[in-house]
């Protein structure tokens, strides 16, 4: 169906373009090389499978670490400890 615009468009012979936004690029969390965030970057976040294996191997063999505070007990597990 043709809106007034799509109808004034046709008849003048303008083009009506849209602008394709450039994609997002992000660095790969192993190498640090640029990877544009689409579909076609299977990857993503990673640049290639080696990478992507590489840092699941790199968390299986506890390279990484979450760092966490160590809490209080409540005082209900406080009670039953004594």
């Amino acid at each position: 169906m043709a809106t007034a615009r799509d109808s004034s468009s046709r008849s003048t012979g303008a083009s009506v373009s849209v602008a394709k936004k450039s994609p997002r690029i992000v660095s790969c969390p192993r190498c640090g090389a640029a990877v544009p965030w689409v579909e076609e970057s299977s990857f993503r976040p990673f640049c290639s499978a080696y990478c992507k294996r590489d840092d699941l191997g790199a968390w299986a063999n506890d390279q990484y670490r979450i760092a966490a505070k160590e809490e209080e007990p409540l005082s209900d597990e406080a009670d039953s400890e004594s």
